[in-house]
């Protein structure tokens, strides 16, 4: 007899207890497939492809309401795939997808899987290839029965493979193939009309729970993950349901415009005029100053030590500042060096060359904005500051910034780093909050007489950062970001 897992099951002395349960149906809250095979198309094909897919979805809901919810899966997998090269959809899986599968995960479902200690097997009828890292990466599955998808030379058919949409029996014959025909002790399958054909591998569990809709609890809480997702990519900072993908292709026109506006306002108004002109285009900068931002050395420059989050990070500073301030860049684009309304020093990093450019500047005079982590970070964590700043800063400014937007994410790994800033200014509205913190004086004298060593400077000011900004500080670096996210050490970009 089929029961709910909660408030029945029992979590305590399943230490040794294997696991089988539906994906869409069990873990996630919502088991809609639209909006991932819309990431898919979007990330992977491009806007055309994903507005094809959005034609298609009136097409998709029909079917799936008279009951071939298997066709419906067919053609979204059709028409977000077909053409596509294996490795693109893989990248989209690796880097994009886990945050969203990651929101939508039900709390008291994935309490009752976690909670069985042996193996973990999954079933879905999501193809394997978007799936597969997310749930072995993150959740620990050993094993995943999904469908499979036929491709020739590198690149997708946009058909499945000769077992065809794993569901109902075909995912009792798949389970049963991957355990040997052993029991399974503990199965988790979904409720409803919509699930019931997926229950079929149930037969090979020992315990079985029928997981209701109303049970699946709140979304998994960050901090009750069981692993941290730091990295993730791709440009739309929601889940693109039918209506949340239309209110995006309606908004871009209108907000390429308005990206237009807002860069120019930063090109061409004075300082004084333009934070109230950016405030009347929908931003919203909102500073609060510590300590003192006054030079105390009129002959030699402040440097200002960011958390980075956006290319625009420096421009923001500037523009709290009220002055022209110059910034240190890494791998900036020709594209958004045109665009910056401020100053830039492009290093090379060769450590040397570097301090030396930074060196030069700062003894010019002139106010210096660099960003120690070398790249981007989305969630509420701090990668490795490099204790450079601090060998050849004069005075540091800590600063805590932040940046939001609600539709696009203005930073990415894999897309048109060119237009990263333009992403950033299209949403509706862009936010930042910039905090300066106290001020350390002659933090390069102190390192240079060997008073303190440079990474306990940088370490020191990773923490006053993170504690003001809430976000954990992590020992990654950029490499760790292009390697989980591009599969490569970014040394190219």
């Amino acid at each position: 007899m089929l029961s709910p897992p909660t408030p029945t099951f029992f979590h305590g002395g399943r230490e040794s207890h294997t696991i089988a349960s539906s994906f869409e149906e069990s873990l996630l809250l919502s088991h809609s497939h639209f909006p991932y095979f819309m990431l898919l198309a979007l990330e992977a094909g491009g806007p055309l492809r994903s507005l094809l897919l959005l034609f298609a979805s009136p097409i998709v809901r029909s079917l799936e309401f008279l009951g071939h919810g298997t066709l419906a899966l067919r053609l979204m997998i059709f028409v977000s795939m077909v053409g596509l090269n294996v490795a693109d959809i893989k990248a989209v899986a690796r880097a994009t997808l886990p945050r969203f599968y990651y929101e939508n995960l039900g709390e008291r479902t994935y309490r009752a899987f976690s909670a069985c200690g042996g193996k973990r097997y999954v079933v879905a009828s999501t193809p394997s290839i978007m799936v597969e890292p997310f749930l072995r990466e993150y959740l620990g599955v050993d094993l995943v029965v999904a469908t499979g998808i036929r491709t020739f030379r590198g690149y997708c058919l946009g058909l499945v493979d000769s077992r065809g949409v794993v569901d109902g029996e075909s995912g009792l014959e798949a389970l049963r193939l991957a355990t040997d025909g052993e029991m399974v002790d503990v199965g988790l399958a979904g409720s409803g009309v919509g699930a019931r054909e997926h229950q079929p591998f149930m037969l090979l569990c020992r315990e079985r729970y029928v997981v209701p809709s109303e049970d699946k609890g709140p979304p998994l809480q960050r901090d009750h993950r069981p692993k941290p997702l730091i990295f993730h990519d791709g440009r739309l900072v929601a889940l693109p349901t039918p209506s949340d993908a239309i209110a995006v292709f309606l908004w871009a026109p209108m907000g390429l415009l308005l990206a237009v506006v807002r860069l120019l306002v930063g090109r061409i108004l004075p300082y004084n005029m333009g934070l109230m002109a950016a405030a009347l285009t929908g931003m919203n900068i909102r500073a609060r100053f510590r300590g003192t931002c006054n030079h105390t050395c009129e002959a030699r420059g402040t440097m200002y030590v960011c958390a980075h989050r956006t290319l625009m990070d420096p421009v923001i500073v500037s523009a709290t500042l009220q002055r022209r301030v110059t910034a240190v860049t890494y791998s900036l684009s020709r594209v958004s060096e045109a665009l910056s309304p401020i100053l830039t020093v492009r290093l090379t990093r060769d450590r040397l060359l570097d301090g030396e450019r930074m060196k030069r500047t700062l003894a010019r005079g002139q106010d210096l904005v660099v960003c120690p982590e070398g790249t981007t970070c989305r969630e509420p964590y701090l990668l490795r500051f490099s204790p450079l700043f601090a060998e050849v800063a004069g005075d540091v400014v800590p600063v805590a910034i932040d940046a939001r937007g609600s539709m696009f994410y203005g930073t990415t790994v894999r897309g048109h780093k060119g237009l990263d800033s333009i992403f950033f200014l299209m949403n509706p509205w862009p936010s930042y909050t910039v905090e300066f913190l106290d001020r350390l004086v002659d933090v390069g004298g102190r390192v240079e007489r060997g008073e303190v060593p440079s990474c306990e400077v940088a370490n020191r000011v990773q923490g006053e950062i993170g504690r003001a900004l809430g976000f954990a500080g992590m020992n990654l670096t950029r490499r760790d970001k292009y390697r989980v996210l591009a599969g490569n050490d970014g040394c190219a970009s």
